[in-house]
């Protein structure tokens, strides 16, 4: 990545870069209502164009409505109109499909802070592409029909041309600077040219590409942005250091990078839709991109509710219970999150309380709500000037409604980004009748000031760093709080709960396998301590750990061949249950492990769920699975320690060189695994071939290994999707350390060297 100085500008790349990544994401948000809103999107229109748009800016906007806190009832108001015929179908019900499904679909564009920039992009571009003609009467039948104001076509059309209006063009730094004079335009290709320059800028740009949805075009601004910065950051060394001449110069310098910020960056930017600028801000080191990566961690973990939550009439029967319970404990007021909406919900007690509540517009007003985070937040104190031009304070009776934050809990922090992010909440007043039940009174969105939004962003954060240094390391804390604290048992071991399967119809079910012979158990065992022993050398720990997997893959196909000659087995499940530290990690070893000797390894869903795998297999391909991963989390562990002291760069943060090692561990060791049990197999099958060949049945009619083990295979997956019918692809781990390769080194014993990484484990999945 370099800048020459030289080049015809790039405003048709730029152009490109957008309409391909809006096509691209028209694609995904289409795919998401397909299916998580299979209803909705089986009654969608054909006479509004594109289908894959239609259906995008469909969930875009269903995305919004939930995020303005607007009743099913309002969204189907509008879908009627949207849909010929619509009343006659259940739209109620699609609505509420749609939205129980929103956020397991992992797409940032419909969480609820980024769903209405979406929205109104994504209208923007159908009214461009749809073009349709016929003049006021046609546009005013398409605003009916959408229910909503169309953005002008030209509104968002050419950011690109925007330097333009000042006589310029769309152009890279180094090309700003070649029509300079020749000291300044030698000077800056010189800095800009520069080795270290190049790398920073690319750091930067990688940093930033993660959060920016695959935008090229956003991407090319964030890039010149990181030069501009690395301009700016050269002068600032230098600039205290000349001479009364040298300073002078500089200025020119600072004075020309500014210029091009003010007629090239800066006007572009602006001209972008309020999506597209969010999407910048958030990917900016600072903040908003801080807070970004924690929702979406804290939303990787965070429980979602079934459709029922969503009935506009009633509230959902976990909903009136944990309210019935507070109201009997006295309490008032709690908050919560509703896929990724904050909530606050309010009992109200009092006939003029409730008259208040029915008059309450929404708007910020510290006489109706206040947060308290159990810390004094700054502009907390007295202000002489403070509300002098505020709107009058709405009534509501002493001492209003307080909701609080403790700063020592992960999920209270996170729900209060989510606040910040959106700029408001969902305010739920409840009333309790006289039989105990529990009805709501009335939803509304409840509005932050943009300052308090800013502080509570900060103080969230700063308070998260202590209990989650780094977003991914946010299950953990999250885990803690579900399950109580710590419950006294050594953090090291590996809680299990072996759920049997039914027994069958037909007779007394047949045992299971009882899973490793004990001569044999013992036996793998002591290889596996001789591998864990600190004494013992890298190579005399890899032929320990390769002989022991070896004996394990060998009996579990032996086994397998047995089964199937006499009478079948069955697949058995159980989940197992991590401790800290490194859970995300320890769970991925675990996943992989499982996989490669033929079990299914599911990550169940929600927020009690962070730290848990729920395995199905045989029971010896299960024990072989446990017995592996007890001893390689202990070499896991304790290698990422002895990597950190010996390899990892000053400067860089420790858990993210351990995390980053760790997963290139996890990879070379799997690599083993496998590779171990091909060796056993294609043993196997050597021993076994007959007049049927490896791949058919010999002629007593006993099968070949590869068909014996594609059947097993086959049933473990069929048990897997009877207890999870839905399941979802596992999001890839991603971390910015660069430990990885000495992790694969260390695991493989080369030398090797690299960068960072984004690692995905196609094999385990997500439950719904």
């Amino acid at each position: 990545m370099t800048d020459s100085g030289v080049g015809q500008g790039s405003e048709k790349p730029f152009r490109r870069g957008r309409r391909d990544w809006l096509e691209a994401r028209v694609g995904h948000l289409a795919a998401v209502l397909e299916e998580a809103g299979g209803r909705l999107y089986a009654l969608l229109p054909t006479d509004l164009g594109d289908q894959g748009l239609v259906a995008a800016v469909t969930v875009a906007r269903v995305a919004a409505d939930e995020a303005r806190a607007r009743s099913v009832a309002e969204t189907v108001d509008w879908l009627e109109r949207l849909i010929p015929g619509g009343h006659r179908h259940d739209l109620a019900g699609a609505v509420r499909e749609l939205r129980s499904g929103i956020v397991w679909s992992g797409e940032p564009a419909l969480w609820s802070w980024n769903a209405e920039g979406w929205e109104e992009l994504l209208l923007w571009w159908w009214t461009r592409r749809g073009q349709h003609a016929g003049g006021p009467e046609a546009s005013a039948e398409w605003r009916m029909r959408w229910a909503t104001e169309l953005p002008d076509p030209g509104d968002f059309d050419f950011p690109e041309w925007a330097p333009r209006r000042h006589g310029g063009t769309l152009v890279t730094p180094g090309e700003f600077f070649a029509g300079e004079a020749e000291p300044l335009r030698l000077l800056a290709r010189a800095v800009l040219t520069d080795p270290g320059t190049v790398a920073a800028v690319q750091d930067e740009v990688l940093l930033r590409e993660e959060h920016l949805q695959g935008a090229g075009h956003l991407l090319w601004l964030a890039e010149q942005q990181a030069r501009v910065e690395q301009l700016e950051a050269w002068l600032r060394r230098h600039r205290a250091a000349g001479t009364e001449a040298t300073r002078a110069f500089l200025a020119e310098l600072s004075a020309g990078v500014a210029r091009y910020v003010s007629l090239v960056l800066d006007p572009v930017i602006d001209a972008l839709s309020a999506c597209e600028r969010d999407l910048m801000d958030d990917s900016g080191h600072g903040a908003r991109r801080f807070a970004a990566d924690y929702l979406d961690a804290f939303l990787d973990v965070q429980p979602q509710p079934g459709e029922e939550a969503w009935h506009d009439d009633r509230l959902s029967a976990d909903l009136e219970r944990q309210a019935r319970q507070r109201h009997a404990r006295g309490e008032t007021t709690w908050h919560g999150v509703l896929g990724s909406v904050p909530v606050w919900y309010h009992i109200v007690g009092s006939p003029q309380e409730k008259a208040a509540a029915l008059a309450y517009s929404g708007r910020p007003s510290s006489s109706v709500l206040r947060v308290r985070t159990g810390t004094q937040l700054p502009g907390d104190g007295f202000d002489l000037f403070e509300g002098l031009w505020d709107e009058p304070e709405e009534w509501y009776p002493e001492p209003g409604i307080e909701i609080h934050y403790a700063p020592d809990s992960a999920f209270d922090l996170c729900a209060l980004l989510a606040v910040a992010q959106l700029g408001r909440a969902r305010l739920e007043f409840l009333t309790v009748r006289p039989d105990g039940t529990v009805r709501r009174l009335r939803a509304l969105r409840a509005g932050v000031r943009e300052g308090d939004a800013v502080a509570w962003r900060s103080w969230a954060l700063a308070s998260l760093a202590l209990l989650a240094p780094e977003p991914d390391a946010l299950a953990e804390p999250l885990a803690r709080e579900t399950d109580g604290g710590p419950d006294g048992r050594d953090t090291a071991d590996a809680g299990t709960r072996t759920d049997a399967p039914p027994s069958s119809a037909t007779g007394a079910p047949r045992p299971a396998a009882t899973g490793l012979p004990a001569a044999l158990l013992g036996k793998v065992k002591a290889l596996l301590r001789k591998a864990e022993d600190p004494g013992a050398t890298e190579e005399e720990a890899r032929v320990f750990l390769e002989k022991a997997t070896e004996l394990m893959a060998k009996y579990g196909i032996e086994q397998a061949m047995l089964d199937d000659r006499s009478q079948p087995g069955r697949p058995v499940d159980r989940i197992v249950d991590l401790r800290p530290p490194y859970v995300k990690e320890v769970r991925w070893l675990l996943g992989r492990i499982a996989f490669e000797v033929r079990c299914r390894p599911v990550f169940p869903g929600g927020k009690n769920n962070g730290h848990r795998v729920h395995l199905f297999g045989f029971e010896a391909d299960l024990q072989t699975a446990d017995v592996l991963f007890a001893s390689l989390r202990l070499q896991m562990l304790a290698g990422a320690d002895r990597a950190d002291r010996r390899h990892r760069p000053d400067g860089e943060d420790s858990r993210a060189y351990k995390r980053s090692w760790m997963l290139g561990f996890i990879r070379e060791v799997t690599v083993r695994i496998r590779a171990a049990q091909q060796a056993a197999r294609a043993a196997a099958e050597r021993g076994a071939d007959g007049p049927g060949g490896p791949g058919g049945e010999d002629a007593q009619g006993v099968r070949s290994v590869a068909l014996v083990l594609a059947d097993r295979t086959a049933v473990v997956e069929a048990h897997c999707a009877a207890r999870y019918p839905k399941l979802g692809t596992a999001r890839p781990t991603k971390t910015k350390g660069t430990g990885y390769w000495q992790g694969v080194a260390d695991g493989r014993h080369a030398d090797i060297g690299g960068h960072a990484f984004a690692v995905d484990v196609p094999n385990a999945q997500l439950a719904d």
